[in-house]
């Protein structure tokens, strides 16, 4: 059962991953749809239709085809997504909710949506996911929010370069910048302002790191300090 309670304006990191750890995007694909979901789905009407729509016409699959496709439309977010970062078995949000149970709500619908399309294209039933969505409120503490969008944003990617990074530390401060500044499914790179999709809204975090240097240096202090290590359970994933 899940203790966290969510309040409007409250920041939140939010962690889900697949059942018995499964990976939950084995294609490029899977990752884009998903993507498209996380904006479609933080919305009070219901998406289906437009999903359904850009998968019926075919249409590549990236940023720059959702932007184009829902240029003009009127939207009600049901939360504000300022971070994410999917990897192959798990994913991570900075979330913020801004209407009355924003976050359930969105989350129940991108996880619905996005199980209903995995176990319809690989031809599986039953849970994708692990179970509820682990929750851990920031409250008011700036520090702790920045630290935890830098491991969100750079030493959870960088675990694919480093797998015993969290047990034994960054081997490679300069790898790990390199390989989570060409990742492309965190939002490492708007932070970077190499990128700017319409799924992200920074808002406080934005005005954090104003420029794109001001995040990279506090990005590499971070690594290089090892100051995530004093987030304990607010880093939610476990080994």
């Amino acid at each position: 059962m899940r203790k966290v309670r969510f309040v409007r304006d409250g920041i939140y990191h939010i962690y889900n991953r697949g059942v018995e750890k499964r990976d939950i995007f084995l294609a490029d694909r899977d990752r884009w749809r998903f993507l498209q979901g996380m904006y479609l789905f933080n919305n009070e009407d219901t998406a289906a239709g437009t999903l359904w729509q850009l998968e019926h016409e075919g249409r590549a699959l990236n940023f720059n085809t959702l932007k184009t496709f829902v240029a003009g439309s009127e939207r009600k977010p049901l939360v504000r997504l300022m971070a994410d970062c999917l990897m192959p078995n798990h994913y991570h949000f900075i979330l913020q909710e801004i209407q009355e149970n924003g976050i359930s709500r969105f989350m129940h619908k991108l996880g619905v949506g996005y199980t209903k399309y995995f176990n319809s294209k690989y031809e599986r039933v039953g849970s994708l996911f692990q179970s509820t969505f682990k929750a851990a409120a920031i409250g008011i503490d700036e520090t702790y929010l920045q630290y935890l969008l830098v491991y969100i944003n750079v030493l959870n990617p960088a675990q694919l370069l480093e797998p015993e990074l969290k047990k034994k530390g960054v081997k490679d401060v300069n790898s790990v910048l390199e390989f989570a500044k060409q990742y492309i499914w965190s939002t490492h790179r708007e932070y970077l302002q190499l990128r700017d999709s319409v799924v992200i809204e920074k808002g406080i975090l934005g005005e954090f790191f104003p420029s794109p240097t001001q995040y990279e240096q506090f990005s590499r202090n971070v690594v290089l300090g090892k100051k995530y290590e004093a987030m304990g359970s607010l880093l939610l994933d476990p080994d």
